[in-house]
């Protein structure tokens, strides 16, 4: 980036800091070299506006096991404590010993610069610039005993093992007081749960990032860098492995992969050495299988015939409708779907009147044979559009129902005999799914009753597509009598 500090802080870190073990990084002691990925990193990482402003308040690093995070992070913690007069730095993380790998790294490397030595003292568990005050602490996450702080700059080392997101509420809340504050999470992927049960902090700023990506919100002070494998790719193959590492083949060896990949269970392999999360409950659809079924963008031409699958809330989660073409390879394409907003308070409630039109609306633009939805709670909606002529098909997620419509829709998947137009919500509504399996059979299901994560597109899917793949009821044969019949 041509505007910003990430030159300058990668200039510190080659000038000042040091390797400090032997690694294929280099001998304890010789300086420590950024890679050109490392440089555009920082780049991006520490930007500033047009204004001078940090355009980025929160960054999200994620990285596979021995890619370097470390010590990057310790040279990120230490040129942060000459961030002007009373520089506040932190290290967290989910325990202690965790919050002293980053800190012991950034000790060393003052222990072993005479420049730095001269600049900074050195505590058991801080260091601080004498001339202006600044101060680099390691914490952990008893978030209680760290109210009263005021960072300038945070590093939370393996954000996905937080066992909650008090730690990182407690800091970021913390740096609102400072003009450019930044908290940058470096971590690797992990179970998307945390102790509570809900969705981890970290898994949750992976989720805000790729809505990004996509398009699906806008937010300038958030970054996220992410490298990892694709789900669908053979954890056993060096491509693999050579798409996820940026660093294989110079700060990791790949003698380490190929002796790894055979003792490592894959769920771990894929974690650490992939950076991809993994479910603590059994995941519905096989990794990558729904990426293969991906057809055009906009292939549901108006006119054609289609069911639509809606599923709805009111306000705690979100609602859903999704079309499913009627054809021999059905297509599944999203219509809309109505989300709570990131910064939206608990009164926040579906558009109803919103939802009402655009079911409308795809009834004029395509043939619609049925409109399948779930009368819980939306009864005065779907009176209204019956009311008005509209085919609505009460469809209830009852056992009966979902059992065999879920079993359809995963056979279609895996024989690839159904496409759809690749939307990042219905795929991350799909990934959310896990499979409950009772003496009645398999149905869809969250990871856990409360869980955050949204299925409600899925859901929708699902049940369009099990009436899309019905044959229509015939319309009933007029019957003619003549007088003599009666």
């Amino acid at each position: 980036m041509k505007r910003g500090d990430g030159p300058d802080v990668a200039d510190f870190i080659e000038t000042l800091c040091v390797v400090t073990k032997d690694t294929f990084a280099g001998a304890s002691g010789s300086p420590l070299i950024l890679r050109p990925w490392q440089h555009k990193l920082l780049g991006h990482t520490f930007a500033r506006r047009a204004d001078g402003r940090r355009r980025h308040r929160v960054a999200l690093i994620g990285e596979p096991r021995k890619n370097g995070k470390s010590g990057l992070g310790a040279g990120i913690a230490l040129d942060g404590l000459f961030e002007g007069m009373g520089a506040e730095v932190y290290s967290c993380a989910g325990d202690k010993e965790q919050a002293r790998i980053v800190f012991g790294d950034a000790r060393r490397m003052v222990e072993n610069s005479p420049d730095l030595s001269q600049a900074i003292k050195c505590y058991k568990d801080a260091l601080e610039v004498i001339e202006t005050g600044g101060v680099y602490r390691c914490l952990s996450a008893e978030a209680f005993t760290k109210e009263g702080l005021s960072p300038t700059r945070v590093l939370f080392d393996e954000l996905h093992v937080q066992p909650n997101d008090e730690l990182f509420n407690v800091m970021a809340l913390a740096a609102g007081a400072r003009v450019d504050p930044i908290l940058i999470g470096i971590t690797t992927a992990g179970v998307k749960t945390d102790s509570t049960g809900k969705d981890s902090v970290c898994y949750r700023l992976f989720q805000y990032g790729q809505k990004i990506a996509a398009g699906e919100e806008v937010d300038p002070a958030f970054f996220m860098a992410w490298w990892g494998a694709p789900d669908e790719d053979d954890h056993r193959l060096r491509r693999t492995w050579e798409i996820a590492n940026p660093a294989f083949g110079d700060l990791i060896d790949p003698e380490d992969f190929e002796a790894a990949v055979k003792r490592t269970p894959e769920a771990e392999f894929r974690t650490k050495r992939l950076n991809q999360w993994v479910n603590t409950a059994q995941a519905w659809l096989p990794a990558g299988a729904w990426d293969t079924c991906r057809g055009e963008l906009d292939a549901i031409e108006d006119g054609t015939e289609v069911c639509l699958g809606f599923d709805g809330s009111f306000n705690g989660d979100s609602t859903a409708l999704v079309a499913v073409s009627c054809g021999e390879v059905p297509h599944v394409m999203v219509v809309e779907a109505w989300e709570k907003p990131s910064d939206a308070g608990n009164d926040w409630t579906v558009p109803i009147l919103d939802v009402e039109a655009a079911i409308r609306q795809a009834c004029r633009r395509w043939q619609v044979r049925e409109i399948v939805c779930d009368p819980y709670r939306w009864g005065r909606t779907y009176q209204v559009l019956e009311d008005e002529g509209l085919p609505v098909v009460e469809f209830p997620q009852s056992p009966a129902r979902m059992i065999p419509a879920t079993t359809r829709f995963y056979e279609a998947v895996m024989n690839r005999s159904l496409s759809h137009s690749g939307d990042p919500r219905l795929a991350r509504h799909l990934a959310n799914c896990v499979i409950r399996t009772d003496s009645r059979g398999s149905r869809l299901s969250k990871d856990a009753k409360n869980s955050p994560r949204k299925i409600d597109l899925a859901v929708a899917a699902v049940m369009a597509h099990e009436r899309a793949c019905q044959e229509p009821e015939p319309e009933p044969t007029p019957q003619f009598f003549s007088w003599a019949d009666l």
